[in-house]
């Protein structure tokens, strides 16, 4: 007879804990409460929508890559998605949206043993069940959640990069190239400012009118996702060593800008742009006046206007054990709510609270990940107690244990990559020791 498990939220983690759980043989309940309710930031019902940018970040030889490279070890639904929908974004990997999400409502919706309900939960039902409603959980299981955790209610925000259509844009102004390579290459447009448009720029955009947060909500950004508004307001040159950092920007002519503003494509086609690292809460009349002050969009259609969010998550260190609920041993959260930040990391969350929720009630050992893995190290930092207050964590070179044989002057990319194939080793002796935990294509 199979097992059932409930899972709650259709984003990146539920989906990929959908997808674990049913090929290792369970009955999966998938609940998605879009279309019957919404939220404010979603445009779609489809299942792993992209609600922010829509890269996953660096791939390759490095800690983001390495994450990517243990979820295809076991069999990722969410990087196989990525991998057949992705767009040109030079050493990111960065997908068309919508083709993304189709391609994960597909092949879920394809599956004998989900079972996809259409409906809002509104409190937690009896397990096992892997809470991954993700930040934005509507306001009754949020509810339903702080009474679980007695009481607590945390949150910090998050802000979307506005759209503008490929064909708006001034290509005199604007030139192609990736950073440090070939000029008049590359998978991103760049648009060059001099000192003094730089300036002016600067000046509209921290005395631009912001849309409002409710009287109560004090905002609480994560670094990785910071309205552009607020960055700026930290002093005028914090753009240019940001986002808007021209090194290995130069132009066709080998002349360096004073600041560039980059545009990534948005799907395949190439016909729209998102503006890298410029998430905003600008209202939207704002948006277009300060915006089109950039070079090269002077003319710019917004398809898109950027938005701010509020994001919910849990105090892991007090909250969780391996991602299982303190007081409700058959609830495990992942996702952006265990305290994670980034769509890879959200996704990672979900394969690991599968295979803890698959190996326990199996009567089997806890899965024992190392640190040196990525979604180990992740893991070490929601059970970590020593900071004051929890924030939520994303995978970089700092969280991982020290390099105990890379050189002093080791390059950073040279440490990067030490960190890679540490976490690829430390990877596969697992599996080894523990062949139960095998992806069910990989098990001999």
């Amino acid at each position: 007879m199979k097992r059932h498990v409930t899972v709650l939220g259709g984003g990146l983690a539920g989906s990929e804990a959908a997808w674990q759980l049913a090929r290792r043989g369970w009955n999966v309940t998938l609940v998605e409460m879009r279309p019957v309710r919404s939220t404010e930031i979603h445009v779609s019902d489809r299942l792993g929508e992209l609600v922010c940018s829509n890269s996953l970040g660096a791939d390759g030889r490095n800690p983001a890559g390495l994450l990517k490279d243990e979820l295809r070890t076991f069999g990722s639904l969410i990087m196989e998605a990525a991998d057949q929908t992705a767009v040109p974004a030079g050493k990111a990997l960065a997908v068309d949206r919508t083709a993304f999400s189709a391609f994960i409502t597909e092949r879920l919706s394809s599956l004998p043993s989900v079972v996809i309900e259409r409906r809002e939960a509104v409190t937690l039902p009896e397990g096992p069940v892997i809470l991954a409603t993700g930040p934005l959980t509507s306001p009754s299981l949020s509810d339903a959640l702080s009474e679980a955790l007695g009481g607590l209610d945390l949150y910090f925000y998050d802000a979307v990069a506005p759209v503008v259509a490929a064909e708006s844009l001034d290509m005199a102004v604007i030139y192609r190239r990736d950073r440090w390579g070939e000029s008049g290459t590359g998978d991103y447009l760049n648009c060059p400012m001099e000192r003094e448009e730089y300036d002016q720029f600067v000046a509209a955009l921290t005395s631009a009118e912001r849309a409002l947060l409710h009287d109560f909500e004090k905002p609480r950004y994560f670094e990785g996702c910071m309205p552009v508004e607020v960055l700026a307001s930290r002093g005028p040159q914090t753009l240019r060593f940001g986002p808007m950092r021209p090194v290995g920007l130069e132009r066709p002519d080998g002349s360096r800008p004073y600041a560039v503003v980059q545009l990534r494509a948005e799907t395949a086609d190439q016909r729209s742009y998102n503006l890298v690292g410029f998430q905003t809460n600008l209202k939207w009349k704002e948006q277009a006046r300060v915006f089109s002050m950039i070079p090269g969009l002077g003319h710019a259609e917004f398809l898109r206007y950027g938005v701010m969010h509020r994001n919910s998550y849990v105090d892991a260190p007090r909250c969780l054990n391996k991602l299982r609920l303190n007081g409700r041993p058959d609830v495990w959260i992942a996702g952006q709510l265990s305290g994670v930040e980034g769509y890879v990391e959200s996704c990672a969350m979900g394969l690991a609270a599968a295979l803890e929720l698959d190996a326990l009630t199996g009567g089997r050992e806890s899965v024992p990940w190392p640190e040196e893995t990525a979604t180990g190290a992740l893991l070490a930092r929601l059970a970590d107690q020593t900071g004051k207050r929890f924030q939520p964590v994303n995978v970089n070179r700092g969280i991982f244990p020290p390099l105990d044989d890379a050189p002093k002057r080791a390059s950073r990319e040279d440490k990067a990559q030490a960190v890679y194939r540490r976490g690829i080793t430390a990877l596969a002796e697992m599996l080894q020791s523990r062949p139960d935990l095998k992806s069910p294509e990989g098990r001999e």
